[in-house]
């Protein structure tokens, strides 16, 4: 698949395939659909290992995107020293242990030091990173040290909230258990009156 800079900074999704991982994908799904006891020539599976590829690069796409400069195509300076907080941000991801998703809803706070980003650019660092193969964990402290590293703010807070399929639909199978990680820098981490009005301000409905 194919991504490039649009007129905003961000990234857009021109709508191709990378043929030579298309053709060798859908090979390979052929061969699992065999061995999971299908027909794989039966109308309704014919073109299901093609669909699979595509579909398993678009899930993977957050590997062509470089969450960096996706922030530092919008930085802007301003003397803007208080919390901004981009919340109830939808992420969609890929289990990284059983390849079943987990989605849910990121909140990302930070407090400038000199610099800004477009806010939408703070959302597509959660798509860029949550599309890849990951574990919650992992994906909430990356969020947090490509701000950190990135605009060198005053703090940085990310929380996720998040279901897993590979919890819901096998093993335990409890469907309606949620996931919370959360992780934070500078104000946020050692100043606990900072951290408090930002859960305040992500666990009340302000619109």
């Amino acid at each position: 698949m194919d991504f490039s800079l649009n007129g905003d900074g961000g990234y857009s999704k021109t709508g191709s395939y990378d043929d030579a991982t298309t053709k060798n994908l859908s090979s390979h799904y052929s061969h699992i659909i065999e061995l999971l006891g299908e027909d794989i020539n039966r109308e309704g599976l014919e073109k299901t290992p093609l669909r699979v590829a595509k579909a398993m690069q678009f899930l993977t796409q957050g590997y062509q995107m470089n969450p960096e400069e996706i922030i530092k195509s919008a930085m802007f300076k301003e003397d803007y020293r208080q919390m901004v907080v981009v919340k109830d941000i939808e992420l969609y991801s890929m289990c990284e242990h059983h390849m079943l998703p987990f989605f849910g809803k990121a909140h990302v706070a930070y407090i400038p030091k000199g610099h800004i980003t477009g806010l939408s650019k703070i959302a597509r660092v959660v798509e860029a990173f949550a599309r890849r193969m990951q574990v919650q964990e992992r994906l909430t402290t990356q969020i947090k040290e490509c701000i950190q590293s990135t605009l060198n703010p005053l703090g940085v807070a990310v929380v996720i909230e998040a279901q897993h399929m590979c919890m819901q639909m096998r093993g335990v199978q409890k469907q309606h258990s949620v996931t919370t990680t959360s992780d934070f820098t500078g104000a946020f981490l050692n100043q606990p009156a900072t951290r408090a009005e930002f859960f305040n301000i992500i666990s009340n409905k302000l619109h």
